[in-house]
């Protein structure tokens, strides 16, 4: 004899607090990923800061840049994905309506970094050819 399998779904109240639960982790994760982010863009900062001269200060700090910028990014993400978690269980207009627009502001502020990113990238590596081949001039006779 066989028994008729029936799956028992959770109330909508207990899964609107499983994902309030699972919002703040992922949040907290993208608000962790930031300040880690941030906390070590200053350390570099300083020491940068103290370290080098000229042009390859200047380099430095655009390095740092580069990287907080990457940083800014992850955590961005990971906050739009709190974002879409919050609407996952019978989201009202407004809140559909206040995703869009978070998820359209995010997406442009990410889309701009990720420009910034890759062309401050662009202008690191160019540099360090030009340092490669003058220092390629130094050192022949």
């Amino acid at each position: 004899m066989s028994m008729p399998l029936s799956i028992e779904l959770l109330p909508e109240s207990t899964l609107r607090d499983v994902i309030g639960l699972l919002v703040r982790v992922v949040e907290s994760a993208g608000a962790l990923i930031i300040f880690i982010g941030a906390m070590w863009a200053f350390a570099q900062f300083v020491l940068a800061g103290t370290r080098g001269r000229g042009g390859r200060r200047v380099a430095g700090f655009n390095r740092i840049r580069l990287s907080l910028g990457r940083f800014l990014v992850l955590g961005l993400e990971f906050q739009l994905a709190g974002d879409v978690l919050r609407t996952a269980v019978a989201p009202s207009f407004a809140e559909i309506g206040q995703l869009a627009a978070i998820a359209a502001i995010r997406t442009a502020l990410n889309y701009f970094l990720g420009r910034e990113i890759a062309r401050e990238r662009a202008e690191l590596h160019e540099d360090d050819r030009e340092d490669n081949r003058d220092g390629n001039k130094a050192a022949t006779p």
